[in-house]
Order: structure tokens, then sequence, then C-alpha cells
């Protein structure tokens, strides 16, 4: 068995949660890092997270704290999992804490406001002396406190980080798989929330299960496409950061993407239901990052120009997907191997 650890946990929503604690199931103690000092004081007392998994009993070797200093005094590892609006604050904050030894690894899918940064050259710009790395799959973290058998991918440019990683989170029910791939990797953990919320307006609209496949799969082309002009390798798709990812976030409720979809589907007003979430639907701010990036750079995703259309230009549900199903290019798959 590898030696324990000590890590900490940037962020207690309920993905950093469950993080915090298959970690601390390990063997490795864990500090948990929320800006609540009160809900922090719940957690170590109560060994629970109330306000995001209730009922879900936290190991004795993670402690919850509010104060970023004693979170990250001493770690090995940092692991952060705020969302994308704060990712960098948070990330200032930690510089100059910790040594240029001590791995950093993003559990944020989504992009920085304000331009088109994915949390790893976030994390390399404010921090570059240290390494790096992204966790990203198929990962509800309602469906990991339960116990389900659920698999991730670490990406890094170093195999070292990727094997580090995996001994700290690799469980009998949470499988942890590798990549050299990080910006593929993390490329499909934030586009996929975009096409989950067209996935939830779909099922509001109670489309057939032909179409479904369809829409899902013209998804899963347009965002290998825009990857693959970004420089990610259009392979890392077909894994679990791409083709799995996508898959379960389109069609699990448990999904806030996807449940804004649905509440959009069925006529309620954006504000309405973002005002109701506990917790940030990341693709409503990637949205329209991704569509000025990709109209900068000319690349073909009539999904994301069909959904900004029926969220910022009010334009009809029905008339609006009619448009994206008949304007698809032709061809089926891009990207092939061999002749």
């Amino acid at each position: 068995m590898p030696d324990s650890c000590t890590v900490a946990v940037l962020g207690g929503g309920s993905f950093g949660t469950v993080i915090a604690n298959i970690i601390a199931g390990n063997d490795n103690h864990v500090r948990l890092w929320l800006r609540n000092e009160a809900l922090a004081e719940s957690i170590n007392s109560q060994r629970q997270n109330s306000d995001y998994l209730p009922g879900y009993l936290l190991h004795e070797k993670l402690a919850a704290t509010s104060s970023l200093d004693r979170a990250v005094q001493g770690v090995d590892v940092v692991l952060v999992a705020v969302p994308s609006s704060s990712f960098r604050q948070v990330v200032r904050e930690l510089a100059g804490q910790v040594p240029a030894e001590t791995i950093l690894v993003s559990l944020t899918k989504g992009i920085e406001p304000g331009g088109f940064r994915l949390m790893s050259e976030v994390l390399r710009e404010e921090m570059p002396a240290n390494p790096i790395g992204v966790l990203s799959g198929p990962n509800l973290a309602g469906e990991i406190a339960a116990g389900h058998v659920t698999g991730s991918v670490i990406a890094s440019d170093h195999s070292e980080i990727n094997t580090r990683i995996h001994d700290l989170l690799h469980s009998q029910s949470f499988l942890i798989y590798g990549s050299q791939d990080m910006y593929g990797v993390e490329l499909g953990g934030a586009l996929k929330n975009v096409y989950a919320i067209l996935a939830g307006v779909a099922a509001a609209l109670e489309f057939g299960e032909n179409t479904v496949g369809m829409l899902l799969t013209r998804s899963l082309a347009e965002m290998s496409r825009f990857a693959v002009h970004m420089g990610a390798n259009p392979m890392t798709f077909l894994g679990l950061a791409g083709v799995g990812d996508l898959f379960v976030t389109c069609s699990s409720p448990l999904s806030r993407n996807y449940r804004v979809g649905l509440a959009l589907g069925r006529g309620q007003p954006l504000d309405d239901i973002l005002g109701a979430m506990d917790q940030v639907a990341e693709g409503i701010n990637t949205l329209g990052l991704l569509k000025a990036e990709a109209d900068r750079r000319g690349v073909h995703m009539p999904l994301v120009k069909g959904l900004y259309a029926i969220l910022y230009e009010h334009r009809p549900v029905a008339a609006v997907f009619d448009d994206m199903m008949h304007t698809e290019q032709a061809q089926d798959v891009e990207f092939v191997t061999g002749r």
C-alpha cells in the first residue's frame, strides 16, 4: 500500500465532499475547506454535509475548516472543487501558501468567465511552478455517495501525477483511469454541460428515442470538433471524460444542467430556474463563452448556436430545434483512423 498523505480539498459542495471522503476512506488525512464557518463546524460535529449531502456519513479522517491557511498547511496534494467563477480568486489565495512540489488538481468542469480559460490554464498562470492535473468523468456526486460504481479520469502531462492521484482515489466503487490529454479531458468535462441543457429541453418536449440518440451523437461530434480546433486529441472523446460524461449528464435528472434544460423546455424563465438552484449549473456560464470562441475560430456548432438562440435571443424552442436538426453538416464521423 502507498504511504498515506495529507490532502486539501477546496470546495464544500457535493462533489468536493464525496471526493474528500473517498480519499479519507483510503487512509489519508483530508482537510475540506469551505467559506461557510457554520457549515464547517456542522460537518465536524455531525459527520455529514447537511447542506449538500444529508445522511452521507463522513470519515473520521476528514476535517472541515473555513480557514484556507489551516486547510493547506503541510499538504501533499490540493484538489480544487470550486465554481469556475471563483476558481482564480481561490487559487490566488492559495498561491504562496504551498511549496512548488505540491500537486494541484482541478475538479471544476467549467470555463473562466470573461475569456476562454480552462481551469488548468488558470492554475498554470497563477501557480506556474506546481505540477498540475485535472479530474473528470461521469461523476454524479449523489450516485458516488450512494456507493454506485463510478469511473473517473485523471489527466496530466506527468505519469507520476496520474499514479499519485490514482492511489489517493481508487477504490472498489470509485475507479480511476489515466490520460495524458489534459486539455481534451478538461474540455470534455466543460463542454458536455451545454449539451446536457439541450438534452433536458428535448426531454421536456418529449422527443422520441431516435431523436435523442441523434442529438447525443451530434453533440459528441460537435464538442470533439471544437476540441480538436483547440488542440485536443479526438480519441479522448471516446472515453469516460467524453462520451461517458456526455451520456450521463444528458440523461439523468441528477444533473443540474439537465434539470435547467427540462425546466426551460417546460416554459420556466431562466432567472427563476437558476434562483431556485443551490449549486451552479456550469453549462449556463459555458454556453456564451463557447459560442463566442466558436464564432471567433469559425467552428461549425449548430447545437450551441441553437441553444444560445433559445436562452439569449428568446426564439421559440420548437422552431430552434427544427433549425438545429436540419442545418448539420452531412459528414457523420469526422475523425477516422487509417485510410
